[in-house]
């Protein structure tokens, strides 16, 4: 279906849903091929989810959507449907971002607070439904993003193989024992651009939960505290860090030497996010022409630094990792 079909398509189907009067207004998308849009009618506000089904499947987002709403998570509301043709209908949170009130200079507190409760309720519930498992495999090829997009598009060298079997020695340790810990069930991203304030308030409403996975405890919070997109005070991050931990079940606790093991754990966490992340950005800017996502490496690779140098990587560990981009 070329552009113009998917938008002639888009309207046909509001129409059919909420009759005349529909206004459609484009909003950022995000890492993936999906489209949204804001539609208006009278004083009624909804996103749509445009997900083209040659490419995307929006049946994951709402197994994914349905499990955590009956878990007390809070989740936009699922208006209309058609799954043949790939678009939902879904509720408006605004454009209230945790990144954007942040950025606002507005009160932290209440947010962290209320993300930690939230992903507690996550980390204890029952999805209902089988999820991939984010094991030594996942995480490995994960890391080759890096290897495959990043070196190559914005350094300009090319790993051989001798290169790319240390890479893989080097970080097999670390893996391994990240997929050695508790599997709970995990949003995958979990950060300030993918919890929203509606109505510029708490609960954070989560989105692009469509990817989730059974994997260890620490993803997620990694996941907040060592943002890509944000940069926090290791004070700051340790202080949540210790929250969230004394609140863990001691099912889940018990496999961590106390907190200071938990937040090791949290920091290699965070070592792999950031490989895979670099790795991803590159991967939107070069083969899919988000060349915007560049924009986010340096922050990206600060943050892998840091990682390393709390980890004790050094350069003789992982010597790709601290290639200089051109």
């Amino acid at each position: 279906m070329v552009v113009n079909d998917r938008a002639q398509a888009r309207q046909s189907w509001l129409q059919q849903v909420l009759g005349d009067g529909v206004i459609i207004h484009p909003l950022a998308g995000d890492a993936s091929f999906r489209c949204y849009f804001r539609i208006q009618r009278g004083e009624h506000s909804y996103v749509l989810m445009d997900a083209p089904p040659q490419h995307e499947d929006v049946r994951p987002f709402l197994a994914v959507r349905a499990w955590f709403e009956r878990s007390g998570l809070r989740v936009s509301t699922l208006r209309a449907e058609n799954q043949t043709l790939g678009f939902l209908l879904l509720e408006d949170f605004g454009d209230v971002s945790w990144a954007s009130f942040r950025a606002a200079g507005g009160e932290m507190k209440v947010l962290f607070d209320d993300a930690l409760r939230q992903l507690h309720l996550l980390q204890a519930s029952e999805p209902g439904m089988e999820l991939p498992r984010f094991d030594v495999a996942r995480m490995r090829r994960e890391c080759d993003l890096y290897l495959d997009w990043y070196l190559p598009k914005e350094v300009g060298k090319v790993p051989h193989h001798v290169e790319r079997d240390s890479f893989h020695d080097a970080l097999s340790e670390s893996l391994e024992k990240l997929a050695a810990l508790p599997r709970v069930p995990v949003h995958l991203d979990y950060h300030s651009r993918n919890l929203m304030l509606p109505n510029s308030h708490t609960p954070l409403g989560q989105i692009d939960y469509q990817d989730a996975v059974m994997g260890p405890p620490t993803y997620d919070l990694a996941s907040l505290l060592y943002d890509c997109y944000q940069d926090y005070p290791e004070d700051e991050r340790k202080y949540w860090s210790r929250s969230f931990f004394e609140g863990l079940p001691e099912q889940l606790s018990a496999a961590f030497d106390g907190f200071e093991g938990w937040h090791h754990c949290l920091r290699l966490t965070a070592l792999q996010r950031h490989i895979k992340a670099i790795g991803i950005f590159a991967r939107l800017a070069y083969r899919d022409g988000k060349t915007q996502f560049l924009d986010e490496i340096p922050l990206t690779r600060k943050h892998l630094m840091e990682e390393m140098s709390a980890l004790n990587i050094s350069v003789n560990d992982l010597p790709l990792l601290f290639v200089e981009p051109v």
